[in-house]
């Protein structure tokens, strides 16, 4: 049932277009703020949550596996008709964006470091299972 992974799809789009029509109007412009990152961001988290519970068979994940191979497309597609010169003249929004996206990501990365069990095992430390061709 692809038509199932299409209908996720749709449903984290519309989310996002709606959460981010009201982001943008929280920070003060008359447009979408992020609207694709976010639908797809849900899909990821949607995708995450269902497949461990069987709720997402492997025919509705083919749906969602090749609308997601789509994101690139769609996101310079997107970009292709945003308004890059009033974006700019906005200024402070613009900078207040960029650097809010950039502590954003920064501390989801260290997070996600954070959250990966530590090993007491160093695959540098024996050689003895490398190859030949790679021990130096």
């Amino acid at each position: 049932m692809i038509i199932y992974g299409t209908a996720l799809l749709a449903t984290c789009h519309l989310l996002g277009i709606i959460l981010g029509d009201l982001l943008g109007l929280a920070v003060g412009v008359k447009t979408n703020v992020g609207g694709v990152g976010i639908a797809m961001l849900l899909l990821i988290c949607a995708r995450h949550y269902m497949e461990p519970r069987g709720l997402l068979p492997k025919l509705s994940e083919a749906g969602v596996t090749f609308w997601a191979a789509m994101y690139i497309p769609v996101v310079v597609a997107m970009a292709a008709q945003q308004n890059v010169v009033a974006a700019l003249r906005g200024g402070h929004v613009a900078l207040l964006a960029a650097l809010c996206t950039v502590v954003i990501c920064a501390c989801i990365i260290a997070v996600i470091n954070r959250m990966e069990p530590e090993s007491d095992v160093d695959p540098f430390a024996n050689h003895a299972n490398l190859p030949e061709s790679l021990r130096l």
